[in-house]
C-alpha cells in the first residue's frame, strides 16, 4: 500500500491523543527506506512521522527509540543542542512507525553551512544587549562534538548499544574491505590506498568516545544561524570521534573543518588524537565503497552505477594530486616556470570526496540518494515547513580504543 501523507497523518492520530491533523508537509528522508511528512494539529502543534519501508529500517527506527530512552532529561540538560522525542508509534504489518515532537530548523548542504559559518542569518528575536555574540557556526559544531564525546561510556553500555575498541574498529573496517573487494567493482588502487591505512597500526591508536555514528548534513538542524539539533541517533556506540567528522571531508574549503576540530578541542574533556582527521578522510573515501555494497546487496542498479561514478573520480582525484594516503596531501608543485599560468601546475592537495547518494555536483541521484525526498505524494493543506530530516543512511565502520581501557570511564 502506497504511503501518503493522508495516511501518516492518520498515523500521527492514533499514535498521540489529542492530535487532529489539519495540515502535511515534507520532511526529507533517506527515501530508499522511510516516507516522512511534518503533520500540524488543530492547536497549531507539528509531529513528525517517519514511517519505515522495510524490515532493516523497522529496526533502526526501534533502536533509535531506544537511543533516544537512554538520554534522560539530565543527560538532555548538558547537551548543547536538542535531541527529538518520541511522542507515540503504531505498528502495522510488521513494521513500527513512529511520530516525533518537532524540532525547528532546517537542514543545510555543505555549501550553505560554510556560507552561513561567515555570513549566517540575523537571529528570530533580537538578542539582549548584555548578551554574548553568537559564535560562528563551525564554532557551535566542534562544541557541540566536544560536549557529545565527553558523554560517559556506560549511558551508551546500559542501554545494551555497541561498543568496539580501537582495534576491533580496524579488523571490522578490513573485513568490510574484504566484503566490498568481492564486487569487483572497485578500483584496485583504491583497494590498495585504503588496505595500506589500515595497516598502519600507528592510527589506529586513540580513546573511544561516545559517537554519534551517523552524523553528516542531513542529520543538523540550524535555525537562523544556531545549531537546534542532531537527528538519526539509530547508530549511537562507543567508538572512533573521527566517524563524526568524516562529513566534513566534504567541505570545500578546509579551514571550515580545522575551526570545528579547534572548538572540539577546547569543549572536549579530552583532546583529540593526532590522526583523527586522517581517520576521518579513510572513513569517507571508504564510505563510497559501502554505498556500493549497499546497492548491491538491495540489487539497485542506480545506486550502483552512481557509486562506479563516485569511485572513479575518487581515483582520478587520487592520481592527480598524488595523496599518498587519505588525509594526507600530494607533493606541492614547484615554482611554475616564467610566464606559465600559475593555477595550470598542481598543489598539494587530498582528494576531493563526495558524499555518498550525491553526483559530483552535489545534487540528489534519486530515490536512492541521501537524504533525498519522499515524492510519494505532494503535500496537503497548508504548507509545513522545517521537521529537521534524520537521514538514515548506512553506518560507518566502527572503532573504539585500546582493548585495555575501561569502557565505562
Amino acid at each position: 500500500m502506497r504511503t501518503t501523507p493522508e495516511l501518516l497523518a492518520a498515523v500521527a492520530a492514533a499514535a498521540v491523543p489529542g492530535v487532529a491533523p489539519v495540515a502535511t508537509g515534507p520532511s526529507p528522508d533517506d527515501a530508499a527506506d522511510f516516507r516522512s511528512c511534518v503533520v500540524q494539529d488543530a492547536d497549531g502543534r507539528r509531529w513528525r512521522v517517519r514511517s519505515p519501508l522495510n524490515t532493516e529500517a523497522s529496526m533502526r527506527l526501534e533502536t533509535e527509540h531506544l537511543v533516544l530512552q537512554a538520554f534522560t532529561p539530565s543527560v538532555r540538560a548538558r547537551l548543547p543542542f536538542h535531541l527529538p522525542s518520541v511522542a507515540g508509534s503504531v505498528a502495522h504489518n510488521g513494521l513500527r512507525t513512529f511520530v516525533y515532537s518537532h524540532l525547528a530548523g532546517h537542514t543545510l548542504s555543505l555549501r550553505e553551512l560554510q556560507r552561513q559559518n561567515t555570513d549566517p542569518e540575523p537571529p528570530l528575536h533580537a538578542p539582549s544587549p548584555s548578551a554574548a555574540p553568537r559564535a560562528p557556526l563551525a564554532v557551535q559544531l566542534g562544541r557541540a562534538l566536544g560536549t557529545l564525546h565527553s558523554l560517559p561510556r556506560a549511558l551508551v553500555m546500559d542501554a545494551d548499544l555497541p561498543a568496539y575498541s580501537a582495534d576491533q574498529c580496524r579488523k571490522r573496517m578490513l573485513h568490510d574491505l574484504d566484503q566490498a573487494a568481492t564486487t569487483g567493482l572497485i578500483p584496485g588502487e583504491l583497494l590498495r590506498r585504503w588496505e595500506d591505512a589500515l595497516e598502519d597500526t600507528t592510527l589506529w591508536q586513540f580513546s573511544t568516545r561516545v559517537v554519534h555514528g551517523d552524523l553528516q548534513e542531513d542529520n543538523i538542524t540550524i535555525d537562523h544561524g544556531a545549531l537546534v539539533s542532531f537527528t538519526g541517533w539509530s547508530d549511537l556506540h562507543v567508538g572512533d570521534p573521527a566517524e563524526d567528522f568524516s562529513w566534513l571531508v566534504g567541505m570545500a574549503d578546509p579551514t571550515f573543518a580545522d575551526t570545528v576540530l579547534e572548538a572540539y578541542s577546547v569543549a572536549a574533556v579530552q583532546p583529540p588524537d593526532r590522526h583523527l582527521l586522517r581517520r576521518a578522510h579513510l572513513k569517507a573515501e571508504f564510505a563510497l565503497a559501502e554505498w556500493l555494497v549497499r546497492g548491491v546487496d538491495r540489487g539497485i542498479p542506480s545506486m550502483v552505477e552512481n557509486a562506479q561514478r563516485m569511485l572513479a573520480t575518487l581515483a582520478e582525484d587520487v592520481r592527480a594530486t598524488a595523496s599518498p594516503s587519505p588525509g594526507v596531501t600530494g607533493p606541492v608543485a614547484e615554482r611554475s616556470p616564467e610566464g606559465a599560468d600559475p593555477s595550470s601546475a598542481p598543489t598539494g592537495s587530498v582528494p576531493t570526496v563526495p558524499a555518498p547518494g550525491h553526483d559530483d555536483s552535489g545534487l540528489e541521484t534519486g530515490a536512492s540518494g541521501h537524504g533525498a525526498t519522499d515524492t510519494g505524494a505532494a503535500p496537503t493543506g497548508p504548507a509545513v515547513t522545517g521537521g529537521g530530516p534524520a537521514s538514515s543512511s548506512e553506518p560507518y565502520p566502527r572503532a573504539s580504543s585500546s582493548e585495555t581501557e575501561d569502557p565505562r570511564a
